[in-house]
């Protein structure tokens, strides 16, 4: 790799990678304490593990720009293991939600991105979009449903000001900082009493260190934590493919999918070594990050290494960024995640298309499940596609002397082959008949058993069955699956 190359990986613009991830690091604060009182931890295992993955993935990780920490779909997986057996149990899962992740990579898993649509991926980033809104509400709701006050809405409405006004102006600073560095300084001065970034928890002081997890090398601790390592491993990986494919789409350049897969693993590795929880990609910060201009991995490392910086050493004036702010911020990652023009396209786009969208988004809400929307959204997609694979699928005959002649077209798979096996005449007295397949395609073991059943069927009614023009492709699969070439198959069976 050239210093040319390697510049443009790292740091094509290093004032603007250092300034978006200086706002990434303020952002993730909040977040990181949040997920882990959310996982029922202490809220120095989300800030480690937000360092540590974030610092690891930024060096090891294959999408550029991409912010990897601590993320609320992971924290929802580890509530049960932390309350059974303890946090010492949540370490060793999470480096083996590290290993397996690795595994993932080593197996190329990554390449099945490109098996996800389009408006699955679409119905990803506006379920998110509209769960990173929801989020914010309690800041704006008290806990008994009570509005809070006035100062609150008005400092999110400056906010909100702040960050889409000053870009008409200069964008020679990100204008969520300014927002952040603004509101803090003022309600400081005038002393307003918010809530503040201290009050969601205590922030650690010192540095994490190097410890492997306490519990026994047996296979009961494998028992106990291998169901929680795959679960995460499957939700961070699906999540950190999904956001590197909508940063891909940001900024317009491609990543490495099965690197990421590394990358994530590493990550999680250090983190269970350093005292931190299991992570993934995060689509708020990157978002935040892309926004703000960073582009290259230093804005990545910088929000790791800055973040750590602001915990232990500036640990006094973070604690006073009211949330207020934060909050503004955020909802201008809402917004800016929605996919606004596909409400307008629900209309001019196939209708499957626009029912594999809405389905991922209502099962991501009605779950809060990023990776069961997704998986219903494939599956939707999946059948949709099946569908319409199957109505280019025919049959044709004609009778020529005693010899009927079927001519097939289209593709023979576990949709069609029912419709293939009836397209034939098993009562006709023929003498002979010829299946041509010049234009089919056999895909899978059901369209075997249907080649199978017709040809055996034929046979069992005396008439000879002569197959023509099949592709090399189709015919490997007969020879390894099907029956009805092989000596000592009886007709009928």
């Amino acid at each position: 790799m050239n210093l040319t190359t390697l510049r443009a990986e790292w740091a094509p613009d290093v004032t603007r990678d250092l300034l978006a991830g200086t706002v990434v690091a303020l952002a993730l604060i909040p977040e990181a304490i949040a997920f882990s009182i959310m996982a029922g931890v202490d809220p120095r295992l989300g800030l480690y593990a937000s360092f540590c993955i974030a610092v690891v993935t930024a060096i090891a990780g294959g999408r550029p720009a991409m912010i990897s920490a601590a993320t609320g779909a992971m924290a929802v997986v580890m509530v049960t293991l932390v309350k059974d057996h303890g946090v010492q149990y949540l370490f060793a899962a999470t480096i083996l939600t590290g290993v397996i992740q690795i595994a993932a990579s080593l197996l190329r898993l990554g390449d099945l991105m490109r098996f996800v649509s389009r408006s699955v991926v679409t119905g990803f980033v506006n379920a998110l979009a509209i769960l990173i809104f929801m989020a914010q509400l309690p800041e704006l709701i008290g806990p008994q449903g009570d509005l809070m006050g006035w100062q609150v809405y008005a400092m999110v409405a400056v906010g909100l000001v702040i960050i889409y006004g000053l870009p008409r102006l200069t964008r020679a600073v990100p204008s969520p900082l300014v927002t952040i560095v603004l509101l803090t300084g003022f309600s400081m001065a005038m002393g307003l009493g918010l809530r503040t970034v201290g009050d969601m928890g205590e922030l650690p002081s010192d540095l994490p260190s190097f410890a492997f997890p306490m519990v026994p090398l047996t296979l009961e601790t494998l028992r106990i934590i291998l169901p929680y390592a795959l679960t995460l491993a499957m939700v961070g990986l699906l999540e950190s493919l999904m956001t590197a494919a909508i940063v891909d789409e940001m900024t317009d350049t491609d990543s490495s999918k099965n690197r990421e897969c590394a990358g994530q693993g590493l990550g999680n590795i250090t983190a269970g070594l350093f005292g931190g929880m299991a992570g993934c990609a995060m689509i708020g910060q990157s978002v935040i990050n892309v926004s703000s201009g960073g582009r290259g991995r230093l804005s990545c490392l910088w929000a790791g290494v800055f973040l750590l910086f602001l915990i232990v050493a500036l640990g006094p004036w973070v604690k006073q960024i009211p949330m207020a702010a934060l909050v503004a911020v955020m909802i201008m990652v809402s917004v800016n995640t929605f996919q606004w023009q596909s409400l307008r396209t629900l209309v001019t786009h196939p209708r499957s298309s626009s029912i594999v969208m809405l389905a991922t988004v209502a099962v991501v809400l009605a779950t809060h499940d990023l990776a069961q929307g997704v998986l219903v959204g494939v599956v939707l997609s999946g059948l949709f596609f099946a569908q319409k694979v199957s109505r280019f699928f025919g049959v044709e005959s004609v009778l020529d002397g005693g010899v009927r002649r079927y001519r097939v077209t289209g593709q023979i798979f576990f949709a069609t082959a029912e419709a293939f096996h009836g397209a034939f005449d098993f009562r006709e007295a023929a003498e002979a008949v010829v299946i041509d397949l010049h234009g089919a395609h056999f895909w899978d073991i059901t369209a075997i058993h249907a080649l199978d059943r017709v040809v055996l069927k034929f046979r069992h009614h005396g008439v000879t069955v002569e197959i023509t023009g099949m592709n090399e492709a189709s015919r490997t699969l007969v020879d390894r699956l099907g029956r009805h070439d092989k000596p000592g198959v009886a007709p009928g069976h």
